[in-house]
């Protein structure tokens, strides 16, 4: 497996209880290249470790805190007869989208999507973004919409199977069955307020946390759980790692290579590269105040004067979903015809404007 000296995943305390050893030193790693398990790779090269944020010790010290706090909430939450409680429901919200904006491979898909930016605009190198500042604006993101999440209905996943949870070095997962199913959005983006969203957390290979979109789906669930005792909604959940991570999933001990290879070989198809796509439009039309702009496959494909580029996330489709995520009879999100998109009712602000009106989901 190719490692790097400055690769930084997730923290320890994430990964314990999946595959650490008794002394924190080493971890199971399966490599997505090389459909090869390499067991007791070096620990370090799979954690964040101090100041991959720069040297800010108060920026430090907030992300161990919070980290502190995350292993808190899971030792309670594996207690007998535990109920998610709504600070450890905030916790997990908060956790999983420090994860979903700050680990490298989230950053370095900002950093390809900045390259293939500044290349197409033909600016020079002092618009390149790097690692490190990805990730920085990673943080600032994080604290300028800590509770974007905060609308969605939880529920903790028991697996009640024999196949255990995997996670991954991309971990925290933003999926959206309706965007992806229904033909009106197939092919959008879709992002942190959307309709529909689902975002996903594996927390160790007997649990996981989900939070959905309540408005879009139902998920039956007895004082706060849902127990699981069909392998392959697992299966179905752990795709989601394989899709969704830059190489590397972190497996229980208790998975062999074998196993490893075949679901590799079955998910791996649906994974997608690069994760972004870039859209060039040119000016086409001035009519008093207003500009119109028409798409084109590439800035060299004709003259122009004039031109937008947008630049939008690639989210890869998994082949199925779990039964136990069902569709909410006259499911909605709500938009006004303008470029928010469709969202959620609940995370609606006074900025974003008026005269906005359900959208019923489709299930095509």
């Amino acid at each position: 497996m190719a490692t790097n000296k400055n690769q930084h995943f997730v923290p320890r305390c994430y990964l314990k209880p999946f595959t650490l050893d008794e002394n924190n030193q080493s971890i199971s790693v399966f490599n997505l290249d090389r459909h090869r398990l390499i067991e007791k790779a070096a620990v370090k090269h799979q954690c964040s470790r101090s100041y991959f944020y720069g040297k800010d010790p108060k920026l430090e010290e907030a992300l161990q805190l919070m980290e502190r706090t995350y292993a808190q909430a899971i030792r309670l939450i594996g207690e007998e007869g535990y109920s998610l409680t709504e600070e450890h429901d905030s916790i997990l919200k908060r956790f999983w989208l420090l994860q979903y904006l700050r680990t490298e491979a989230a950053s370095r898909r900002a950093v390809e999507m900045s390259s293939e930016l500044r290349s197409t605009a033909g600016a020079d190198a002092s618009f390149q973004l790097e690692v490190r500042e990805a990730v920085t604006i990673a943080m600032q993101t994080f604290a300028e919409c800590i509770d974007i999440v905060s609308d969605l209905r939880s529920c903790l996943v028991k697996n009640a199977t024999n196949v255990p949870f995997v996670t991954s070095d991309d971990p925290a997962v933003l999926a959206n069955r309706w965007f992806q199913a229904d033909s009106r959005y197939r092919g959008e983006a879709f992002g942190l307020r959307s309709a529909g969203d689902i975002i996903l957390l594996p927390i160790s290979p007997r649990l996981m946390f989900i939070a959905y979109d309540h408005n879009v789906y139902s998920i039956p669930k007895s004082n706060s759980w849902v127990r699981i005792k069909n392998p392959e909604e697992i299966r179905m959940l752990n795709q989601h790692q394989y899709l969704n991570c830059r190489a590397n999933i972190f497996p229980s001990p208790s998975l062999d290579e074998r196993t490893l290879i075949k679901d590799a070989n079955e998910f791996c198809g649906f994974r997608v590269s690069p994760r972004h796509a870039l859209h060039y439009a040119v000016l086409d039309q001035v009519d008093g105040e207003f500009k119109r702009y028409r798409v084109i496959e590439s800035p060299q494909s004709e003259g122009h004067s004039e031109a937008i580029i947008h630049m939008q996330t690639v989210f890869p489709i998994p082949n199925g979903w779990p039964n136990f995520i069902r569709w909410k009879r006259n499911g909605f999100g709500m938009s006004n015809g303008t470029g928010i998109g469709c969202v959620r009712r609940d995370s609606l602000t006074p900025g974003d404007g008026e005269d906005f009106a359900k959208v019923y989901a489709r299930r095509c």
